[in-house]
């Protein structure tokens, strides 16, 4: 872990890095009972900038628990590049035509039948307050890493970076 943190935008810069490939993530509420539950959302195809966007269900049990309980968390996980990302922000439900525009295409049909004017569509917007991530060194070099820790009976190094922003 380094020990100086990163500015917001280099922060910015390299979450957007690591989770740009990454097709899902797992998007957890609080529920009524404030008990913690994460659903799969798909990553939208847009840069991250501090906002993470989705497009969910409004009668699903996900929406409605953000909308009396905004506060969530965001992770993602890239095993084969031994990169993840947990962010914590704040669920904002939003109508936004244009933005459900621009992140829509034909495979929200499988859950919206009417399409992009399906009542049911709800647009989410992820206010991202603070983050932590781990990037791998590669997947080659961690499990040399782990192998020449294993023989020598040595802690494993160089397995990467590690390090909290606030956004």
């Amino acid at each position: 872990m380094s020990n100086e943190q990163p500015t917001r935008e280099e922060g910015i810069k390299t979450l957007a890095s690591i989770i740009k490939d990454v097709k899902f993530a797992m998007l957890t509420v609080t529920t009524a009972e404030g008990h913690l539950k994460a659903h799969p959302m798909t990553t939208q195809q847009t840069e991250f900038d501090g906002d993470i966007w989705f497009i969910g269900g409004k009668d699903t049990e996900q929406v409605q628990c953000m909308g009396e309980r905004p506060q969530v968390n965001v992770s993602y996980s890239d095993p084969g590049k031994n990169n993840y990302v947990s962010v914590g922000g704040t669920a904002q439900l939003v109508e936004d035509r244009a933005k459900l525009e621009e992140l829509w295409s034909d495979f929200y049909k499988a859950y919206f039948p009417q399409g992009i004017d399906d009542p049911n569509v709800q647009l989410i917007k992820i206010e991202a307050q603070g983050a932590e991530y781990w990037e791998g060194s590669g997947r080659m070099k961690a499990l040399f890493q782990m192998a020449r820790a294993a023989v020598t009976g040595k802690p494993a190094t160089d397995m990467g970076n590690n390090d909290t922003v606030k956004l």
